[in-house]
């Protein structure tokens, strides 16, 4: 399994489910900078568990975490595989996308209130491959700016993330499908095919920027968890998350992570998926097997 620590030390103060330290009836506090403790696991959708490719990928799902002294950052990708009928790896096209996005984050090349130029510059990069590197991904990058606790979000496609505060979803991505089960992707084609295969710029990714408190939870994941878990599963899992430690945040990132992959192969479950397939019109019923990457963060006091 994938297990991934955000740089520096970091001190979570807030008590999990309860009051944060920035709410005034917990006494205020939280003028210093934040940070994420993030942990994380996925599955390839070929069963076998845990296994991570080289480059933080879980099948064709790839996953960065990085830290700069401004802010940390986290991103989640998921190839499309329909490259395979083609001959292509499409784990390769999304696992390059965020070594990509990681470096840019390390070299200090980004802006933290501007994830979609973490996206655009990365994607820009591979464009330029003197050897095109053929394939398409969707992509989920959330920066948090350590000095004014705030969160940034660019989300193309159907990956995505969500915030929990006392227990309850505060804020959450919009998912992007240009039709049933098609989402929105960055692809690079053979020039005889362009045109023809569906691309989207990294500009019409969702943007997004809000205040986040101590304790808050970020989950940011690919489209095999939120198509086999519905917000209240994922609630039910993130409760029995009751403090910050990092060993407790991989604990329930494991949980989360193979609750999802044992539903995607459930026959007689009524998923997410199959409900959204059964709104349009399609007879569907089960899980959906799928690749699954699950980044869990808590937002936590920061000392370097």
């Amino acid at each position: 399994m994938f297990s991934v620590l955000s740089y520096g030390r970091l001190v979570a103060r807030a008590v999990l489910g309860g009051l944060s330290q920035t709410d005034p009836r917990a006494g205020g506090g939280g003028g210093g900078d934040y940070g994420l403790v993030t942990a994380g696991c996925g599955f390839g959708k070929d069963f076998r568990k845990g296994l991570l490719k080289k480059g933080a990928c879980y099948g064709d799902d790839a996953c960065f975490v990085a830290r700069h002294r401004s802010a940390d950052v986290l991103g989640v990708a998921d190839g499309v595989g329909g490259w395979r009928d083609y001959g292509v790896d499409p784990s390769q096209f999304s696992g390059t996308l965020m070594r990509t996005c990681e470096r840019l984050v390390k070299e200090g090349r980004f802006v933290p209130s501007n994830p979609i130029g973490i996206l655009t510059t990365s994607y820009c990069e591979l464009l330029q491959n003197k050897v095109p590197l053929l394939g398409s991904s969707t992509a989920c990058i959330v920066v948090l700016d350590r000095t004014s606790h705030r969160l940034h979000t660019a989300n193309l496609g159907d990956s995505g993330f969500l915030v929990v505060r006392g227990g309850e979803v505060v804020h959450r991505s919009d998912e992007q499908q240009h039709y049933f089960n098609t989402p929105f992707q960055l692809s690079i084609a053979p020039p005889e095919a362009e045109g023809v295969i569906l691309s989207d710029s990294p500009d019409a990714a969702d943007s997004t920027s809000f205040d986040v408190q101590l304790g808050d939870i970020i989950l940011t994941a690919t489209d095999g968890l939120f198509d086999n878990m519905p917000d209240y599963m994922i609630l039910q899992e993130l409760k029995k998350l009751k403090n910050s430690n990092y060993e407790s945040i991989q604990q329930t990132a494991r949980s989360i992570a193979e609750q999802a992959h044992e539903l995607a192969y459930d026959p007689n479950y009524m998923s997410p998926f199959a409900q959204f397939a059964c709104d349009n019109g399609l007879n569907v019923r089960g899980g959906k097997p799928d690749d699954i990457t699950v980044l869990l963060s808590i937002v936590a006091e920061y000392t370097d």
